[in-house]
């Protein structure tokens, strides 16, 4: 990927992770990237041999910046068997709730080459200047027209809530089961873990059968380089905390990998320094959690084909 924009200090303190490469007996264990992202400065041509150093068959992807629907259509068709293409919901006309973001979403359901929706940003804090402050109750029309959209399409709706960082936890929790109980044979995924603690984790898996989490965020390459109050679900080292190790055995079906690349910096060593810690977190897990976690949650929820 292209350098600068500070990236070069960002990518020196990714390293300082100190993450080594996968072990040669790590290597059957594939990943699927539930969900990641790219904008007008990702090298297109670079992504597929990224995917193959950090060991990732499949990965999901939408767009952000300037790129067109076509444009990320286009790049699935080239690699069908490697990119699935998400539809978008973010950007200025979602936080503006303009009608042109709805004949958006009506364009984009209706376009051949999607299998996927992806994130419906309903929290989310200001980060930068990149990523402004939006906040959608779950109870919104525009989180409502995604899930009609998504639950037409039988593809899984995935939830962006901080709840951490969130000024209206209690609010937004309410509403947000509210919708996972209106629609009980739908899936829903919390992306970055909704920064919870393992007890309201455990409570929200135990009261809804059809709720997810992805596991985005939640490790110490990225917390290292933030300020935002992501959950942590390692012991400080490259094994999960035994809180966290109890509840993905308990409930392996549950929890989805995914990296959520966004921006140029992400697709590079941050991104391969992620892959070899969940690699070797996910071996320290009995085989068949591990491989469910890496791969088979999101090729049975999104229906991709398994490669054995």
């Amino acid at each position: 990927m292209r350098t600068g924009r500070g990236l070069s200090l960002f990518l020196a303190a990714a390293l300082a992770a100190g993450l080594g490469a996968p072990d040669a007996d790590a290597k059957e264990l594939y990943f699927v990237d539930a969900h990641s992202q790219i904008d007008h400065f990702v090298e297109q041509d670079e992504i597929i041999p990224l995917l193959d150093k950090a060991g990732v068959r499949h990965v999901f992807l939408s767009t952000r910046g300037k790129l067109k629907p076509r444009d990320i259509t286009a790049l699935a068709a080239k690699y069908p068997d490697r990119i699935t293409a998400s539809v978008r919901s973010k950007g200025r006309h979602f936080i503006n709730d303009t009608p042109k973001w709805y004949r958006f979403m009506k364009k984009q359901f209706s376009m051949p080459g999607f299998g996927a929706v992806s994130e419906v940003i309903m929290w989310h804090a200001q980060k930068g200047n990149k990523a402004p402050e939006v906040v959608v109750p779950p109870d919104d029309k525009r989180v409502r027209t995604v899930l009609t959209g998504a639950m037409a399409k039988g593809w899984p709706f995935i939830i962006h809530i901080e709840f951490a960082a969130s000024r209206s936890p209690k609010s937004f929790m309410k509403k947000m089961e509210a919708m996972l109980e209106e629609n009980p044979n739908h899936p829903f995924a919390l992306i970055h873990m909704g920064q919870l603690d393992a007890p309201e984790a455990r409570r929200l898996l135990e009261k809804h059968p059809n709720f997810h989490f992805l596991i985005s965020h939640s490790n110490p390459v990225v917390i290292r380089l933030s300020n935002q109050p992501w959950t942590d679900l390692f012991d400080g080292g490259e094994t999960l905390a035994p809180e966290w190790k109890a509840l993905f055995i308990e409930y392996p079906d549950r929890f989805i990998l995914n990296f959520d690349n966004v921006f140029e910096e992400h697709w590079g060593t941050y991104f391969l320094k992620q892959a070899a810690l969940w690699r070797k977190a996910l071996l320290d897990l009995p085989a068949d959690v591990a491989s469910k976690v890496a791969h088979e949650n999101a090729e049975r929820l999104w229906k991709l084909p398994t490669v054995r």
